[in-house]
């Protein structure tokens, strides 16, 4: 018996190897699978000892055959049957591969990100390069399992291939040196890159890296400086804890400059918060700290949300008079959106008609809407029909000028907008996530947001208006 051999034990490698070669040969598939069992059991890898062996053809026909028999194909297979394919040279086999590991999910792995672009490089095509999407994903993955060589190594090889450099690459690169013990390397991107595309991860991360050092000092260089300040307000904001935004302002005291004022009032602003908006800018100007067209920018939107149309008219022209700030489409947008959310429907439209600027989809889009809610038929035709000018496949102008005519009762309107739509090709693009949808991987999460934009839209006084859905239903009635 092979076992009673004391210089080949009946689980070794090269057992298995020589069993699998000969289940090969002679198609004894039975025989392979209860071979492949065996590896499995004993916690041996298919791939490895068969590129050892230097049979890089047979690891890539065992794959093949382990595909079409339904076995179930790990990251471990994936990056030895790519090495495999770099080792010969297999091109072909390769690229195969790599649609199997993007159809199957699989190029998340660190290890098999890292193979692909290995194999393209030794089989004579180097043309292909991980984008900011691979390369941000395969970072982050290196820093939650403080992989710091292999990030050296991607780190690297993003410099020789002159890759994406993009926010989240840099971020990503930022995290990844933070987590894993190369906190210093960390701090000389941030320095290099600059603080104010830093996101809330990257900088957790490098803080979190000196504590663990020990070192607190560099953290709060750090955290003092204004830009990283400033920076932070942001991302709170937008990370939507307007408190933590407000306390890292409160501590920035005398390091405050106009960066950080627009930043804490284009915050406020954003979280609806319009009346603190306006007070700290009326503290800013007190002060005599300079507004910029950014900071105008979030003062009006911030009179949009509570409804001042005096203060917000107040404010257009001081910007204009005093400051000599000429209006962008932003100032436009928030004067358009304060006189449509206020009602007055013929001074949003004068105002649009003496823009020195060709008034945008978004102009018009929000007279449109607003026509829609105060049931100006005519308004919502001109509206429209500048609309579809400027984008003549916005299936959005089209349903609101339909619904605007059912909601009036003008079915024969409604009927003849929604067949000109059929006729065009026009159809309205719906992203559905159903009720008691079961699928989602984040339906949980989903949930618990919509429970809570629920909430906090009922307190707003907001009442659900299912006139349209009715009338929808009446002029598709017609329509037949």
């Amino acid at each position: 018996m092979e076992a009673s051999n004391p210089s080949v034990l009946p689980f070794s490698s090269e057992l298995f190897a020589f069993r699998l070669q000969k289940s090969l040969r002679t198609r004894d598939i039975s025989g392979g699978k209860l071979i492949h069992s065996l590896i499995i059991k004993s916690g041996l890898h298919l791939g490895v000892f068969l590129m050892n062996m230097g049979c890089f053809n047979n690891a890539i026909g065992m794959f093949v055959k382990m595909i079409s028999d339904n076995v179930p194909i790990t990251q471990f297979m994936i990056t030895n049957v790519l090495a495999s394919c770099a080792a010969i040279g297999a091109l072909d086999v390769g690229k195969k591969v790599h649609s199997f590991v993007a159809k199957h999910g699989l190029s998340s792995y660190v290890s098999v990100a890292n193979s692909l672009p290995n194999m393209y490089a030794k089989s004579g095509d180097s043309s292909l390069k991980p984008d900011k999407f691979t390369l941000a994903s395969v970072l982050s993955a290196c820093g939650n399992l403080e992989k710091l060589e292999l990030g050296r190594q991607i780190h690297a090889q993003i410099i020789r291939n002159a890759s994406d450099t993009s926010v989240s690459v840099g971020n990503a690169l930022i995290s990844m040196y933070a987590k894993s013990g190369g906190v210093e390397i960390a701090r000389k991107i941030l320095l290099h890159r600059g603080s104010s595309r830093l996101n809330v991860i990257a900088f957790t991360a490098l803080l979190d890296g000196y504590i663990k050092l020990g070192d607190v000092k560099p953290a709060r260089q750090i955290f003092d400086s204004a830009s990283v300040s400033n920076a932070l307000i942001t991302m709170y904001a937008k990370g939507g804890s307007i408190s933590s935004a407000k306390q890292v302002y409160n501590l920035m005291q005398q390091k405050r400059n106009p960066v950080s004022w627009t930043s804490m009032i284009i915050a406020l602003a954003q979280h609806g918060l319009g009346e603190e908006a306006i007070e700290l800018f009326e503290s800013m100007l007190t002060l005599s700290v300079k507004p910029d067209h950014i900071t105008f920018v979030g003062v009006l939107s911030g009179c949009t949300h509570v409804g001042w149309v005096e203060q917000g008219r107040k404010y257009y022209n001081l910007m204009r008079n005093v400051h000599k700030i000429e209006p962008t489409l932003s100032h436009y947008a928030c004067m358009i959106d304060l006189f449509v959310r206020a009602g007055l429907l013929q001074e949003a439209f004068d105002f649009i008609q003496s823009m020195p600027i060709e008034p945008d989809v978004i102009a018009w889009g929000s007279l449109l809407s607003s026509c829609k809610v105060h049931k100006n038929v005519d308004m919502a035709k001109v509206a429209a029909e500048r609309l579809l000018i400027i984008d003549p496949g916005n299936s959005g102008a089209y349903s609101a000028l339909a619904n605007l005519y059912s909601a009036c009762g003008k079915w024969e309107d409604a009927a003849r907008i929604r067949k000109s739509m059929k006729v065009k090709g026009i159809r309205n693009t719906v992203h559905v996530f159903g009720v008691e949808d079961g699928t989602h991987p984040q339906k949980d999460a989903i949930y618990k947001m919509m429970e809570k934009i629920w909430k906090e839209i009922k307190k707003m006084g907001f009442i659900p208006n299912t006139e349209s859905v009715f009338l929808k239903a009446l002029t598709l009635a017609v329509l037949l």
